[in-house]
Protein backbone atom coordinates (compact mmCIF):
# COMPACT_ATOMS: atom_id res chain seq x y z
CA UNK A 1 0.00 0.00 0.00
CA UNK A 2 1.64 3.75 -0.81
CA UNK A 3 0.49 6.74 0.52
CA UNK A 4 1.08 10.40 0.44
CA UNK A 5 1.17 12.56 3.16
CA UNK A 6 1.09 16.16 2.56
CA UNK A 7 1.82 18.77 5.26
CA UNK A 8 2.24 22.69 5.66
CA UNK A 9 -0.83 23.97 4.61
CA UNK A 10 -2.16 26.95 6.73
CA UNK A 11 -3.18 30.52 6.79
CA UNK A 12 -0.74 33.36 5.73
CA UNK A 13 -0.99 36.86 5.37
CA UNK A 14 -0.59 38.09 1.20
CA UNK A 15 3.05 38.70 0.40
CA UNK A 16 4.04 35.89 2.71
CA UNK A 17 5.70 32.22 2.24
CA UNK A 18 4.65 28.84 2.99
CA UNK A 19 6.59 24.93 2.33
CA UNK A 20 4.23 22.51 1.69
CA UNK A 21 5.88 18.79 1.95
CA UNK A 22 5.04 15.99 0.67
CA UNK A 23 5.86 12.17 1.92
CA UNK A 24 5.73 9.08 0.27
CA UNK A 25 5.45 5.88 2.35
CA UNK A 26 5.11 2.10 1.27
CA UNK A 27 5.93 -0.80 -1.12
CA UNK A 28 7.59 1.86 -3.18
CA UNK A 29 10.50 0.68 -6.13
CA UNK A 30 10.69 3.87 -7.83
CA UNK A 31 8.88 7.47 -8.13
CA UNK A 32 8.94 9.37 -10.97
CA UNK A 33 7.38 12.28 -11.61
CA UNK A 34 6.18 14.51 -8.55
CA UNK A 35 4.09 17.45 -8.24
CA UNK A 36 1.39 19.58 -6.75
CA UNK A 37 -2.03 20.51 -8.36
CA UNK A 38 -4.72 23.09 -6.43
CA UNK A 39 -8.54 23.21 -6.55
CA UNK A 40 -9.91 26.61 -5.29
CA UNK A 41 -13.63 26.74 -4.55
CA UNK A 42 -15.52 27.02 -7.30
CA UNK A 43 -13.04 25.45 -9.93
CA UNK A 44 -11.48 22.92 -11.62
CA UNK A 45 -7.51 21.30 -10.04
CA UNK A 46 -5.21 22.47 -11.80
CA UNK A 47 -1.39 22.19 -12.04
CA UNK A 48 0.97 24.19 -10.15
CA UNK A 49 4.34 22.38 -10.38
CA UNK A 50 5.83 19.12 -11.47
CA UNK A 51 9.22 17.52 -11.07
CA UNK A 52 10.57 14.54 -12.37
CA UNK A 53 13.41 12.20 -11.06
CA UNK A 54 15.90 14.03 -12.64
CA UNK A 55 15.05 17.44 -11.28
CA UNK A 56 13.39 18.84 -14.33
CA UNK A 57 10.23 21.28 -13.34
CA UNK A 58 7.34 22.97 -14.84
CA UNK A 59 5.42 25.29 -13.37
CA UNK A 60 2.22 27.26 -14.13
CA UNK A 61 2.34 30.61 -15.49
CA UNK A 62 0.86 31.81 -12.43
CA UNK A 63 3.23 30.83 -9.92
CA UNK A 64 6.43 30.78 -12.03
CA UNK A 65 8.71 32.81 -9.80
CA UNK A 66 6.95 32.43 -7.03
CA UNK A 67 6.72 28.71 -5.77
CA UNK A 68 9.80 26.49 -6.71
CA UNK A 69 9.70 22.88 -6.75
CA UNK A 70 12.03 20.56 -5.26
CA UNK A 71 12.56 16.88 -4.07
CA UNK A 72 14.52 14.68 -1.61
CA UNK A 73 14.74 10.85 -3.64
CA UNK A 74 16.34 9.65 -0.69
CA UNK A 75 13.31 10.72 1.36
CA UNK A 76 10.37 10.44 -1.13
CA UNK A 77 9.80 13.54 -0.75
CA UNK A 78 8.70 16.39 -2.48
CA UNK A 79 8.56 20.18 -1.38
CA UNK A 80 6.63 23.30 -2.91
CA UNK A 81 8.14 27.06 -1.64
CA UNK A 82 5.64 29.34 -1.92
CA UNK A 83 6.42 32.77 -1.86
CA UNK A 84 4.53 36.34 -2.78
CA UNK A 85 1.46 34.75 -1.86
CA UNK A 86 -1.71 36.15 -3.21
CA UNK A 87 -5.64 35.64 -2.15
CA UNK A 88 -5.82 33.82 -5.29
CA UNK A 89 -3.63 31.09 -4.28
CA UNK A 90 -5.92 30.17 -1.93
CA UNK A 91 -6.84 26.65 -2.54
CA UNK A 92 -6.54 22.92 -1.39
CA UNK A 93 -3.17 21.52 -2.59
CA UNK A 94 -2.94 18.07 -3.68
CA UNK A 95 0.50 15.92 -4.20
CA UNK A 96 0.85 13.51 -6.18
CA UNK A 97 3.29 10.91 -7.51
CA UNK A 98 3.99 8.45 -10.51
CA UNK A 99 5.29 5.49 -8.74
CA UNK A 100 5.90 2.08 -9.28
CA UNK A 101 5.35 -0.27 -6.65
CA UNK A 102 5.03 -4.00 -5.90
CA UNK A 103 1.74 -4.05 -7.29
CA UNK A 104 1.68 -2.00 -10.17
CA UNK A 105 2.54 1.76 -11.67
CA UNK A 106 0.47 4.43 -11.53
CA UNK A 107 -0.33 7.52 -10.24
CA UNK A 108 -1.09 7.81 -6.48
CA UNK A 109 -2.93 11.58 -4.61
CA UNK A 110 -2.88 12.91 -1.28
CA UNK A 111 -5.62 14.50 0.48
CA UNK A 112 -4.58 17.54 0.30
CA UNK A 113 -3.89 20.50 2.44
CA UNK A 114 -5.51 23.67 2.92
CA UNK A 115 -3.40 27.25 1.83
CA UNK A 116 -5.52 30.39 2.78
CA UNK A 117 -3.81 33.51 1.55
CA UNK A 118 -5.78 36.35 3.71
CA UNK A 119 -5.52 39.25 5.55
Amino acid sequence: QVQLVESGGDLVQPGGSLRLSCAASGSIFSIYAMGWYRQAPGKQRELVAAITSGGSTNYADSVKGRFTISRNNAKNTVYLQMSSLKPEDTAVYYCYADILSRVARMDYWGKGTLVTVSS
